[in-house]
């Protein structure tokens, strides 16, 4: 399958936000190999062996956009850093409720499947990145936002840049901050 030019996805994104729910079903099929490939790349990081596909990753962050009130996109760019934050969200509360249910707080139940699994040690590192990007999102959004962009949305130096606004030497810079402060931040 192609991945669509920029053209075809923003005029979609557009529709949506002014309301034309035929423009989000016409964009969902345009956008899914984009899609699998952030779910991909969060899963990835799992053990082989999980039961977790990108399918069902999407899934789940397909029905949390579409309960959004006529999103406001900025281009296709917007749309793909939200759907990873959603990717993101959603493997963390995953990851949250199976921790609090193994201590015996029983957990709120999941949207996902429950036969999903992951190993306990990857889901305790995603709880513990995201409590670091939290506490970094505090003092410094951007770093947070190019983080989420290049490691969980998968774009490029250039991409982040431009979505971002800023210079690519900028996002190298940030980046580099960004992975010291955290490494740090995870190993206390």
């Amino acid at each position: 399958m192609r991945t669509p030019p920029p053209h075809e996805i923003t005029p979609l994104l557009l529709s949506w936000s002014r309301g034309d729910q035929s423009a989000l079903e016409q964009l969902m099929p345009v956008v899914y190999d984009e899609l699998y490939k952030l779910a991909h790349s969060y899963l990835r990081r799992e053990r082989s062996n999980h039961t977790l596909q990108p399918t069902a990753l999407i899934n789940e962050a397909y029905l949390r956009l579409v309960k959004q009130d006529f999103p406001e996109w900025q281009g296709r760019r917007h749309f793909y850093g939200v759907a990873a934050q959603l990717m993101r969200q959603i493997l963390v509360e995953y990851a949250r409720t199976r921790a609090a249910y193994k201590r015996g707080g029983g957990g709120q139940k999941f949207s996902l499947d429950e036969a999903l699994t992951f190993s306990d040690e990857k889901s305790a590192e995603l709880v513990a990145l995201d409590d670091a990007l939290v506490a970094m999102a505090k003092f410094d959004e951007r770093k947070v936002r190019i983080i989420e962009l290049r490691y969980f949305g998968g774009l490029s130096l250039e991409e982040t840049a431009a979505e971002l606004g800023v210079s690519i030497a900028t996002i190298g810079q940030e980046t580099r901050l960004a992975r010291a402060w955290l490494r740090r931040e995870m190993e206390t």
